[in-house]
């Protein structure tokens, strides 16, 4: 596992962007695993910038986002639908059907979840998966948990999760379940990169970086990775 330390967000997102177009442009019908959240929203600032300037096409992309709420409309604003299409796909030149996001509306969430991997598989599995880190280590939304995650599943969300993303939610509007990837199906990516700003990352980071490999700390187990890359800034790494 390789850890970058920047000065800032925007040259994180500046390293990650490199990362993402040296792919692209080496295989413009590539698999792109995507995240939602704070810490990519630069990065793909930075994609847009590039896909304008003909830097970049998403003609031939193929995208899988990482998760969904559950028991939220996909038009909802705080879908991870919307966020998706606000902060990349509406302003690039991918095709919807080339989009796939989980439904976090199935009416058979674990059918809906084999699918979803399989679709994955048949795809030819993700070339680059970007990530988050939540301050409790956890990455798409696999919990601090006695076990590791295989494929895709529903989960419950834990309180902390939930207090981080509440911000965004009016009063008691926050979902308890998503559907995310699971451990084993983000591990099968080609190349992992992780995003992490902030102090409040601090925590994470060092238990991820400097921990043992354990399910109570979900991204320790990108070290088991033969191609991950964390990309953080001076903050989160405070206590490296």
């Amino acid at each position: 596992m390789e850890v970058r330390i920047f000065d800032t967000a925007d040259e994180i997102a500046v390293a990650c962007a490199d990362i993402f177009t040296e792919i692209i442009k080496n295989k413009p019908d590539c698999i792109l695993g995507l995240a939602t959240g704070a810490s990519p929203v630069k990065t793909y600032k930075e994609l847009i910038r590039r896909y304008n300037n003909g830097e970049i096409s998403f003609e031939n992309i193929r995208t899988f986002n990482l998760d969904e709420y559950c028991d939220l409309p996909r038009d909802d604003k705080n879908s991870y639908y919307t966020f998706m299409h606000e902060n990349l796909f509406n302003s690039v030149n991918i095709k919807e059907e080339n989009v796939h996001i989980p439904d976090g509306n199935a009416a058979d969430p674990e059918a809906h979840a084999k699918s979803y991997d399989a679709m994955i598989d048949a795809a030819g599995g993700i070339d680059i998966q970007l990530l988050g880190i939540g301050t409790n280590g956890h990455i798409g939304f696999n919990e601090p948990s006695d076990t590791f995650s295989d494929g895709t599943f529903k989960v419950k969300l834990t309180d902390s999760t939930i207090k981080s993303n509440s911000i965004y939610f009016d009063d008691d509007s926050m979902p308890r379940y998503a559907l995310t990837m699971g451990i084993n199906s983000i591990m099968k990516a080609k190349k992992i990169v992780l995003i992490a700003t902030g102090e409040a990352k601090a925590d994470a980071i060092k238990a991820t970086v400097d921990g043992e490999v354990t399910p109570m700390c979900p991204a320790s187990v990108l070290k088991n990775h033969p191609d991950a890359i964390l990309l953080i800034d001076k903050a989160a790494a405070k206590l490296l």
